[in-house]
């Protein structure tokens, strides 16, 4: 059976201005032609209701793409790619949202972008490139500007550690899919792979922050002890044992 797009856009509850989106990213494929009238049929219904349905439970327009396109097949890498999405979906932020949230220039965030660091992460609106951590972080960065540290400084310490990082991140996950995903035998359960990420994300996550927390104690306080200033090395000293991060000054 045969549908106008205005007849689409009722059957399924979605727009015409989506389901023309839809389909200019890949996500929905074109209809026929009834001469000059473009017509769409029960496969645009289901793929639509496909699409409605993982929307609603919490997938961005990316991560449905990929599942739609794995098909009934790989249960293994849907499962993966769910436990992913599960991790990664949250309330989602505008550049203009996050700067009147941190009450800063607008400027900032512009040069934030422009920088590089920020990653176009999956999400329903491209323009909408920041998360609630986003957020956390960004006020956390905004209280270092008001310490006095310089912003072009700042974000350029930024990129250096984000290249680092992205090269790690990219080993980390080659031996996750080499040691993990591959030889946890997804054939005969395919839900171990995405059991295993879940599991790993926040002890992964946790050694990473932990390890960067205290070598940056360990450093600064080798530089003021070198530096000879007693005073403020023995009330870093207390602070770090104050705060119980585990670290112990020899």
């Amino acid at each position: 059976m045969d549908f106008s797009v205005a007849e689409t856009a009722q059957r399924t509850g979605t727009s015409v201005d989506t389901i023309r989106y839809y389909q200019t990213i890949g996500l929905l494929h074109g209809p026929g032609r009834d001469g000059r009238n473009a017509v769409y049929d029960d496969s645009h219904i289901e793929r639509l209701e496909r699409i409605h349905a993982l929307a609603e439970r919490g997938f961005s327009l990316k991560a449905i793409r990929a599942l739609l396109e794995l098909g009934e097949g790989a249960e293994s890498d849907k499962l993966l790619l769910s436990a992913l999405e599960q991790s990664a979906v949250e309330t989602r932020y505008s550049a203009a949202e996050l700067a009147r949230e941190l009450d800063i220039p607008r400027a900032i965030l512009a040069a934030i972008e422009q920088s590089g660091l920020v990653d176009d992460t999956p999400g329903d609106d491209p323009s909408r490139k920041f998360s609630r951590a986003d957020l956390d972080v960004a006020r956390g960065a905004a209280r270092l500007l008001r310490f006095g540290f310089p912003i072009t400084r700042l974000i350029g310490l930024a990129i250096k550690h984000d290249r680092s990082m992205k090269r790690v991140v990219d080993e980390a996950i080659d031996l996750f899919d080499e040691h993990v995903r591959k030889a946890s035998g997804d054939a005969e359960d395919p839900e171990a792979g995405a059991e295993a990420f879940r599991e790993l994300l926040p002890v992964t996550t946790a050694l990473v922050a932990h390890h960067f927390q205290r070598t940056l104690i360990t450093r600064a306080l080798k530089r003021l002890k070198k530096s000879g200033e007693k005073r403020a090395l023995d009330a870093a000293v207390a602070e770090t044992k104050r705060t119980r991060i585990g670290f112990r000054w020899k």
